[in-house]
């Protein structure tokens, strides 16, 4: 039953209804990412083109520095905070989607002070080790790069990322793989909400929610899914689909669009080459030097 009755004779919800919220909510959290793109802003105004050239140059110089060299990376911060704040980002949307995959860098980073324990720097009096300036860096990394994708979705869409990908050379074929695993996870939720839904009505308590019955909803939710990808595909053929996609929308890279890419570049390159923070940073303590 998705509603249980209080002692108080009031209808409050069950956890039937607990996991169908769950569902929506993640539903409409997948599809939020990509409702954000529509907005009319100068950083969604650009051509896709220069947003993915200029995301990809990012990404590449914020993985080219050394594990130890995590002040290098600090000015880095500038891009995903000029980007939310000029397409009008929520900076706490991006940052609980940051929060979602945190778990895998963690995995990967937290066995760095156990493995290298060599102390490079004093913090405070306190002996700082190798394990742990490097478990730094990679969490930073982790933070900057994915901001910079999750901000390219945000501010250019999916569909508008895949076209990108098409006009620079990327073969059809994998453009149109991408776009179609885009948008097979909505058909894929759809059913998914449909069956749990199903389930709940159906059950009340734990009833329904053994091993036996998941394995048949998934073998269900499979078979669902290839019939209605099937109905898909056949009216997507009905309507002259011939293996490449149409873009809804023509782009058309303008000089705002190309002065945009050749700028950011060329600040990733000085900031690679040219430690900001530590510039500052020595500065500063030769002005208060008595």
């Amino acid at each position: 039953m998705a509603f249980l009755i209080s002692a108080a004779g009031e209808c409050c919800p069950g956890p039937g209804i607990n996991v169908i919220m769950a569902f929506d909510r993640e539903y409409f959290s997948l599809g939020y990412l990509d409702a954000l793109s529509y907005q009319n802003t100068p950083i969604h105004r650009l051509d896709p083109r220069a947003k993915l050239i200029v995301t990809f140059a990012y990404i590449f110089t914020v993985i080219s520095f050394p594990k130890y060299d995590l002040s290098g990376l600090v000015p880095l911060l500038f891009f995903p905070i000029v980007l939310l704040i000029a397409g009008e980002i929520p900076a706490g949307f991006i940052l609980k989607k940051i929060l979602l995959v945190s778990p895998f860098a963690l995995c990967i980073g937290i066995f760095n002070p156990f493995l290298d324990r060599v102390p490079l720097l004093q913090l405070f009096g306190l002996p700082v080790s190798g394990g742990w300036i490097s478990f730094a860096s990679v969490m930073t990394k982790f933070l900057l790069t994915i901001s910079a994708g999750l901000l390219l979705i945000a501010t250019t869409s999916f569909p508008g990322v895949c076209h990108a990908l098409s006009r620079l050379g990327l073969p059809e074929v994998f453009v149109a793989q991408l776009m179609f695993l885009y948008r097979y996870i909505f058909v894929l939720m759809e059913e998914a909400m449909k069956i749990v839904r199903a389930r709940d009505i159906r059950s009340f308590g734990k009833r329904g929610r053994d091993m036996k019955t998941f394995t048949s909803l998934v073998s269900m939710l499979f078979i669902r899914t290839m019939a209605r990808s099937e109905r898909i595909y056949q009216a997507m053929l009905s309507r002259g689909f011939s293996g490449s996609l149409v873009a809804a929308r023509t782009y058309r890279l303008s000089p705002g669009d190309i002065f945009f890419a050749v700028m950011a570049v060329s600040v990733f390159l000085f900031l690679r080459h040219y430690n900001i923070a530590m510039i500052i940073g020595t500065v500063a303590t030769r002005t208060l030097r008595p």
